[in-house]
């Protein structure tokens, strides 16, 4: 495996941690309406069980307002079960026709309890970055025993990991710091 390749391969694994980590922030609910919130839910209907987004469309009505309108109305009460049995903490409001979901205010210490659990997620995946670091840091090592790079590329090839771990865990800390704000505000 050449250098470029290692580098590459790494970047490539970090990026899908970032991705991995925004998508993982977008499910924690913040006060605000978001479809993401119900991306973890699954409706079981038609003898299977699917995300909800298989049987129904999604729309943000207003910034506390999620509404699911299903493509079949005899699904309705599936979904309301879906909904009940996930962990959005939300109950569903039935009018026969959709399913609306009201998100109420947080309160402060709720918000500081979220603001936390965004916390560990972001360390867990600084942690993440750490470890593609370290397996590509050994994998460099490897290949300099087998003289297949000169103690200089070691280094090159260290010193240009080094810099790229820095990257992703700025990029981390910046979408952390992005998601508190959003937290935070009133």
């Amino acid at each position: 495996m050449d250098k470029e390749a290692l580098l590459k391969t790494t970047d490539d694994l970090m990026k899908k941690s970032i991705e991995k980590f925004s998508h993982e922030l977008s499910t924690i609910r913040t006060g605000r309406a978001s479809i993401a919130l119900l991306d973890g839910v699954k409706v079981e209907c038609y003898n299977s069980v699917v995300p909800i987004n298989q049987v129904a469309q999604i729309t943000v009505r207003d910034a506390k307002t999620i509404e699911v309108r299903p493509w079949d109305v005899q699904v309705l009460p599936d979904i309301e079960k879906g909904i009940l049995k996930s962990s959005i903490g939300i109950n569903p409001v039935n009018d026969g026709k959709i399913i609306r979901l009201s998100l109420p205010p947080l309160t402060e210490e709720r918000r500081k309890d979220v603001v936390k659990q965004c916390h560990k997620i972001s360390e867990d995946f600084r942690v993440s970055i750490r470890n593609e670091r370290r397996i590509t840091v050994d994998n460099v090592k490897k290949i300099e025993k087998e003289k297949k790079i000169t103690e200089d590329d070691k280094f090159k090839l260290e010193t240009a990991l080094q810099k790229m771990t820095d990257l992703y865990i700025k990029k981390v800390d910046e979408i952390l710091t992005s998601k508190e704000k959003e937290v935070m505000q009133v």
